[in-house]
């Protein structure tokens, strides 16, 4: 039986949600990919970057608090957060186009 992923601490009905929409539907899921790819997915599906969405999947990875994160280790996720936000986060693309986009409809955007 797979675990919910709102069964990870941090993890609310709305977070559940928005996993569940592009494909991560059980706490394994989220484990096997990471937080990282579970948070790109989300920008690529059209979420509107957010940093403490972010590191709050990282926390919740950890079975930690979100406000737990805190100093350095806050600053190096808030690079590698801007880094995925650079790379995956198209503000001149609308939800629909980015769904497209992620089945293969449309072309990406250069």
């Amino acid at each position: 039986m797979r675990t919910p992923v709102s069964s990870l601490r941090n993890i609310g009905p709305a977070m559940e949600l928005s996993l569940t929409e592009v494909g991560i539907s059980s706490a394994e899921d989220l484990q096997d990919i990471g937080a990282d790819a579970a948070y790109s997915r989300l920008l690529e599906a059209g979420a509107r970057p957010h940093f403490i969405v972010y590191y709050v999947l990282h926390m919740a990875l950890q079975g930690r608090p979100w406000n737990d994160c805190k100093g350095k280790e806050k600053q190096d996720l808030r690079v590698r957060f801007d880094a995925l936000k650079a790379t995956k986060h198209d503000k001149g693309r609308t939800q629909l186009e980015a769904a497209l986009d992620a089945i293969g409809v449309i072309k990406p955007k250069a």
